[in-house]
This record gives C-alpha cells, sequence and structure tokens, in this order.
C-alpha cells in the first residue's frame, strides 16, 4: 500500500505516544474540524525544524491553522526523549509523535524518502472533518512546500464549509465557541527557528 492509495478514504486511527510520554490517540473527523498530520524524517535536522518550524508559525499568525479550525500533529520515528528536547527546543505548540516502530507510517503507506537514502518520506496529509484523507504531498527534499500545501486545502475546506451551509436567519446567532489545547504545550512562537 502506498500513500497514495488512502486519497478519498477515511483516515486510519493511530495511538502513539506524545513528546510529553503520554498516550496519544488520533481518531480521524472526532473533533469535527480538519486535521493534518506531517511525518518527517529527524526532529532536530535542518530540513526537518524548518518544516516543524512553519506549521507553529503559522498556526501563531494564520486564522485558518488556529486551535478549533485545524488539528496538527507531527510525527517522526524519534524516540520520546528527542521529541520533547525537540519540542522545547523549537517551542511548537502541536503534538509530536514518537514512532520509532514505523507503525504509523505502514500504515499510512509511507517508505524511504528519496529514492531510499532517507529512512522515511517527508509526507504530509490532509484530512478533513469528516475523517476522509482529501490529499497528501511528498516532497521529501522541499520541506518549506507541506505548510503552503495545507494552507491552500484549509482554505479549499473551510469554502466547501461555507458553500454546503444555508445562509443564517436573520433571528439566529452564532454559538459561542471555546478551543482546548490540552494535548498541546502553550508557548509564544518565536520569529526564527534554531538551526538543527
Amino acid at each position: 500500500m502506498s500513500y497514495q492509495s488512502l486519497i478519498g478514504k477515511p483516515a486510519p486511527t493511530i495511538m502513539l505516544p506524545n513528546y510529553d510520554g503520554e498516550a496519544f490517540e488520533f481518531k480521524p473527523g472526532e473533533q469535527g474540524t480538519p486535521s493534518v498530520l506531517f511525518f518527517y524524517p529527524e526532529s532536530g535536522s535542518y530540513g526537518c525544524t524548518k518544516q516543524a518550524c512553519s506549521f507553529r508559525n503559522a498556526v501563531a499568525e494564520k486564522d485558518t491553522f488556529k486551535p478549533g479550525k485545524v488539528q496538527i500533529i507531527g510525527i517522526s520515528p524519534d524516540n520520546v526523549e528527542k521529541q520533547k528536547a525537540f519540542v522545547e527546543k523549537e517551542k511548537l505548540t502541536y503534538p509530536v509523535l514518537s514512532d520509532t516502530k514505523k507503525e504509523a507510517f505502514k500504515t499510512y503507506g509511507i517508505g524511504k524518502g528519496m529514492l531510499g537514502f532517507v529512512p522515511v518520506a517527508r509526507v504530509t496529509f490532509v484530512i478533513d472533518k469528516k475523517g476522509i484523507v482529501r490529499d497528501a504531498l511528498d516532497a521529501t527534499v522541499n520541506y518549506g512546500a507541506h505548510s503552503k500545501f495545507v494552507e491552500k486545502w484549509l482554505d479549499k475546506l473551510d469554502a466547501e464549509d461555507k458553500d454546503s451551509q444555508p445562509a443564517a436567519t436573520a433571528t439566529e446567532t452564532p454559538a459561542a465557541t471555546t478551543t482546548a489545547t490540552a494535548e498541546a504545550p502553550v508557548h509564544p512562537a518565536p520569529e526564527k527557528c534554531t538551526k538543527g
């Protein structure tokens, strides 16, 4: 199975340790918001740090990436200790999961990258609010393309939602919303990433 075979199908549920050592279960569609899973080769390496920080910065700066609008999750084959150090050093604001046995990589059909020169490929999945994989990007070398790819998809999903909702009447009042980010650390987002 390749990652492309998941497009248009329900995204698989996964359970892995988060950077804090706690079990983290991802159930696609459960929160009623789109989700982004970005699989990457190694926490702390130059390209992976730039990719992770681009998602962190997008969460801090762009409305479409705000908590409550999308769930961002990073996954690499690094152990929990390395993930924790990476999250703390780069002040990441979303779950970063440890997949040392590459179970989620296999479940999502991700193999080696760069013609086998990289142990795992850099692949990002966009999953809609119903839990369906809408698209995936494999760009192991072009780490900067991933957050742009996600932003375009989030805009598209938002437009689809607006097109499918009936117009509100004058007597309706919008419901108040709250967001919780208990699974993600709270750090102010610095402007630049450290070099890995």
